[in-house]
């Protein structure tokens, strides 16, 4: 049996773990955390007593690769959400709400609806959303779509810096359409909004660690890899910081690493170096009966409001402009939405701010442009990480199919299959 070396337990590194153990290798992963996930984590915070989740990671039911991946690690029903496409806002300044409710199908009569659509839309409004589909890698949203008008400030303008990370109209038209292409193109069956229950780990990390030992693969952490060592053509050795690891000829070495690490890790590697930050806070406060799973809201400072059963919490993309705020004074105005939402005091609860600094990609024509592919010019190496070109944004659904395609080039490599 021949061994597989990853480095990162993140998603895309336990997706390529799985898929390499499944093709037969005697897997090694190794990550320099004390615990696996990498920013799709869980943990038991101090302050409120709970075990909360780092992020408030949304995903959709036209995810397959997310799909795919709980399945075969026996999770499969650990999504939780509503059996239909309901997306519910609320615009915090006017106190005016509504649902948006795209159909099963792929055929979008929702829009001829008035009680579907966004307020103060018209069914043609929609009809730009097709020009994402045929998008230039070079152009941006701006480019293609209006940034003005109600259906910008009511659904495109919280949808897509939610989906790219990325001040709405300076993100990649090309990204966005290909997140429209795999959910709302293909109808609401494909849009149901999906949360992990209990916890990220309990549905992403714990079962595929269980998975993997099951069949015998290694799981190292808190072991940091310090640098790498090359050979002819190909990773001759590995230096973590608890000793050297030879690498066999024709063994593979998956780097499922964040891509600044990457970059110090491997000469001449061209990665995305721009970021933008995520930021959620957590209230210590049961959502009401009958609270919404997922709200969005629209002019307020928090983009999404989550609802749990042991607490209330917001989630804010291209967070950056948040981060030089006085915590305190920010987790008030993020509690001010959530009490707009939800009809709640005013009164502050107990909270928690996660602040992701470098939570993804800026998703830029010209970082897109740098993303690398999972091949590279060495024999046995392949990259790994929402951060690769995958052909969407920086997103859990990326990076499990980026782990899925890094294994898949080592597999080839291993059976000499190939093309280069």
């Amino acid at each position: 049996m021949k061994r597989a070396h990853i480095v990162g337990a993140g998603l895309a590194g336990l997706s390529a773990a799985v898929a390499l153990t499944e093709a037969g290798f005697a897997v090694t992963l190794s990550d320099a955390a004390r615990q696996a996930g990498g920013r799709c984590r869980s943990y038991r915070d101090p302050q409120l007593g709970l075990v909360i989740d780092n992020g408030n990671h949304l995903v959709l039911s036209g995810n397959h690769g997310v799909r795919d991946y709980l399945a075969k690690i026996g999770a499969g029903d650990r999504l939780a959400g509503p059996s239909e496409a309901r997306f519910p806002y609320m615009d915090v300044a006017s106190g005016r709400r509504w649902e948006l409710r795209p159909n099963s199908g792929p055929l979008p009569w929702w829009i001829l609806a008035r009680n579907r659509r966004v307020p103060g839309t018209k069914p043609g409004d929609y009809l730009a959303l097709a020009k994402l589909l045929g998008a230039r890698p070079d152009q941006r949203i701006r480019d293609v779509l209006p940034t003005q008008g109600p259906l910008w400030d009511g659904l495109l303008a919280n949808f897509l810096v939610s989906a790219l990370n990325t001040p709405a109209a300076e993100g990649s038209a090309a990204l966005a359409g290909a997140v429209v292409r795999e959910t709302l193109a293909k109808g609401g069956a494909a849009c149901f909004p999906l949360v992990a229950e209990p916890t990220l780990a309990a549905a992403f990390v714990e079962p595929a660690l269980a998975w993997l030992e099951a069949r015998g693969a290694t799981i190292r952490l808190g072991r940091r890899l310090r640098s790498v060592e090359w050979g002819e053509g190909r990773i001759a050795a590995l230096d973590f910081a608890d000793g050297r690891e030879e690498i066999a000829a024709g063994e593979p070495v998956v780097l499922a690493v964040p891509a600044w690490v990457a970059a110090d890790l491997v000469p001449g590697l061209t990665v995305p170096d721009e970021h933008n930050a995520i930021v959620n806070a957590h209230f210590l406060h049961p959502a009401p009966p009958g609270a919404a799973p997922i709200t969005g809201v629209i002019g307020g400072t928090a983009e999404w409001v989550f609802a749990f059963p042991d607490r209330l919490s917001t989630t804010t993309s291209a967070g950056d402009r948040l981060l030089d705020e006085d915590r305190g004074a920010l987790a008030a105005r993020l509690w001010a939405d959530v009490a707009k939402v939800h009809n709640l005091s005013a009164d502050l609860p107990r909270w928690q701010l996660v602040v992701e600094k470098r939570a993804t990609f800026a998703a830029t024509p010209e970082q897109d442009r740098r993303r690398p592919c999972a091949q590279t010019k060495w024999d046995n190496l392949f990259l790994a990480g929402d951060w690769t070109k995958t052909g969407l944004p920086a997103t859990i659904e990326g990076a499990l199919r980026s782990g899925r395609t890094a294994a898949a080039c080592a597999h080839q490599m291993e059976t000499g299959t190939v093309a280069r």
